[in-house]
Order: C-alpha cells, then sequence, then structure tokens
C-alpha cells in the first residue's frame, strides 16, 4: 500500500505554502513579534482559506478536514513561523466543543474566523504552587499562567479533575495581562479570576484526553515544518557562502551536519502522519502515539535547530537572517503542552513501565 498524502492533502499543503508565502514574510513576522501590529490581518486571511473550520463539522460551518489535514496546515503555518493562534482556537477549541456537544453557535464563530478562543490547561497537565485554579458553584478562582493567546474572545480552562470550563474574555473579575517568552510569534498571557463566571464545557475526562492528544500532535506537526525551514536556510546558505574561494557546501564537515539533519528529520514525516491517523481511525493507540510523537519531535527539532544555526556561523544569531525565530518557535513548543521529559514518563505509565 501506498502512505502518502492524497492528491486533496497536497493541493492543500500547496496552496497554504503559496498564501504564507505571498503574504506572510518574514517582515511580517518581525512587525506581528515586536508589537508594532496584530495578526488580525493574517488569521482573517487564513479564515477566508478556510483554515480556521478544518476542524469543524460542515453543518456547524467548517471545513469538516481531518486531524491529517490539520497536521498538513499545521507544518506549513510552522514552516512560516506564522504568528497566529493556530494550535488554540483552530484545534484545541473545535475539538473540545465538538466533543462535548450544544456549541454549534461557538464553532460556527470560530469557523467564519471572527472568535477566538485561548487555552488555559496548564493545571490540568501540570500544576504549580504558584499558578492554580478552583472551580465552585460556577465560579473561579486562581490564576493560569502561559494561558494561550492575549487576544481571545473567550478561555477553554481546564482544572486537575481535566473537566474544561469556558469563561468570557471580559467576564466581570478576570485580570489579563500578557507575558513575554522567547517565542514572540505566539501571544500568552497570565488570567487572575476573583469569582469569575465560568459555563462548565464537559466533566469528561476522555474529552481533556483527546483534546490533549491533538493538540500535542498538531505541535509536533508545527515544529517538523520550523524544523524543515532552518534545515533548508542551513543547505541554501551553505551553497552561496564562501570560505577560502569555495562555498562551504563543498566542505565535507558541513556536508556531514546537513546529512545528519535531514536524516533525523525525515522519518518524523511519517510519524506525524501515522499520530493524526491513531487520532481518527485507531482510537486505543491515540494517547501513547501522541507522547512519543511530541517527544520524538521536539529532541529532533532542537538537535536541527541547533545544527543549523552553526551552520550559518555568527550569520545565524542576527536579526538580518531572522533564525531566531524558528529557533525560539521549536524551544517554546518543547515545553508547553509537555515537556519530552514529562510525555516519555506518562508513556511509560500507560505501558506499565511506570507506577
Amino acid at each position: 500500500m501506498e502512505f502518502g498524502l492524497s492528491e486533496e492533502q497536497t493541493l492543500l499543503q500547496d496552496s497554504i505554502n503559496r498564501y504564507l508565502t505571498d503574504q506572510v514574510s518574514l517582515d511580517e513576522v518581525r512587525k506581528v513579534a515586536g508589537g508594532e501590529i496584530s495578526d488580525a490581518g493574517i488569521w482573517q486571511g487564513l479564515a477566508e482559506l478556510g483554515i480556521t473550520g478544518i476542524l469543524i463539522p460542515e453543518s456547524h460551518g467548517g471545513v469538516g478536514s481531518g486531524n491529517l489535514e490539520a497536521a498538513v496546515v499545521a507544518e506549513c503555518l510552522g514552516y512560516h513561523v506564522t504568528p497566529v493562534p493556530f494550535l488554540s482556537t483552530a484545534v484545541i477549541a473545535p475539538t473540545a466543543l465538538t466533543m462535548a456537544g450544544n456549541h454549534e453557535e461557538l464553532l460556527g464563530s470560530i469557523a467564519s474566523g471572527e472568535h477566538r478562543t485561548g487555552v488555559a490547561f496548564g493545571e490540568a497537565i501540570g500544576a504549580r504552587a504558584d499558578a492554580s485554579v478552583s472551580i465552585s458553584g460556577g465560579k473561579i478562582n486562581g490564576r493560569s499562567i502561559f494561558v494561550l493567546d492575549e487576544d481571545a474572545d473567550d478561555y477553554l480552562v481546564a482544572d486537575g479533575n481535566h473537566h474544561i470550563y469556558l469563561v468570557k474574555a471580559n467576564a466581570r473579575g478576570l485580570e489579563r495581562t500578557g507575558l513575554s517568552t522567547v517565542d514572540r510569534t505566539r501571544s500568552t498571557c497570565q488570567l487572575v479570576y476573583n469569582n469569575v463566571d465560568a459555563q462548565l464545557v464537559s466533566d469528561n475526562p476522555q474529552v481533556f484526553t483527546v483534546t490533549l492528544d491533538t493538540a500535542r500532535i498538531m505541535q509536533a506537526a508545527d515544529t517538523l515544518g520550523a524544523a524543515q525551514c532552518m534545515l533548508d536556510q542551513a543547505v541554501a546558505y551553505a551553497m552561496q557562502r564562501k570560505q577560502f574561494n569555495r562555498i562551504i557546501a563543498s566542505f565535507q564537515a558541513v556536508k556531514h551536519m546537513c546529512a545528519e539533519m535531514a536524516a533525523n528529520l525525515e522519518p518524523c514525516r511519517s510519524f506525524i502522519w501515522y499520530a493524526s491517523h491513531t487520532l481518527d481511525a485507531l482510537p486505543e493507540e491515540r494517547h501513547l502515539v501522541a507522547c512519543h510523537t511530541k517527544a520524538h519531535l521536539q529532541e529532533t527539532g532542537q538537535q536541527v535547530s541547533k545544527t543549523a544555526t552553526e551552520v550559518h556561523g555568527g550569520m545565524g544569531f542576527t536579526d538580518l537572517v531572522g533564525l531566531h525565530y524558528w529557533f525560539k518557535r521549536i524551544g517554546a513548543n518543547r515545553q508547553l503542552l509537555g515537556s519530552p521529559e514529562m510525555l516519555r514518563e506518562e508513556a511509560a505509565r500507560i505501558q506499565g513501565f511506570a507506577a
């Protein structure tokens, strides 16, 4: 059998890459990352292509595609280090809301690009002593940090029991403060709750688990795209940079560095495809595969980002080249939604290797 992208999926990939190449240049990314402009224009352009509703059923105004199509989009966005809330609004929110049911109007608004939903899952993934939430009687108190999307219209908040709640961004008692992280292409914030109204979305832990598995696989696809771009930039630079009257790509040491990056990265693509397939067709494998996929992609992505920067030499650290945007995106992805160490421990528990 042939395992690869279909003609429709390849066309989707080509159309997204073409749009991002034309509309989201590195200068545009710099402006968003620097706070000179917002990401609203880029997000609306993607909404017109149907990306905001890629995981939303057609009956709710979305495209109704599968998780493999979403992974293809995530890889493209990572390749162009696109500064948009795809992970939170187009992946996590639709997955949770669709499974929970009775949120057709909100899903329709997300699909049209009119509504953005942020995500505060930190308490449910790995609680911190200085950030926790408590919910009682429909009211939420506490604090969430590293919440995805500072400009969201509302937020999905998960507690330690893996119950998911919806909190309006303009709710009384909610304080929202922007946070600075190494990755300026993805906005994050802190939410402080003081008796804030919280609408229960789902009290089924399985909804949270499936949503988190989906998010981790899409984030791994984002890392794959970012790492692939760094590899491509390293090869292109090596082919034109000269030392001792020779392009540095002719030096054996540089050849080995580029070959090692390519050899390590290429198998990751089929890893992503299979992981996306488990989301739709192999639920019994989904959780374990999601843990291994994100853990492996983050380790490989870190190796590629480090080596690609070394190939560029001193130029790799300059803002002119801009390699640091991809480097930091990969670094932030490594920790967000679970580090490789945490995910491997989780995988060991699933397989009965750890208590």
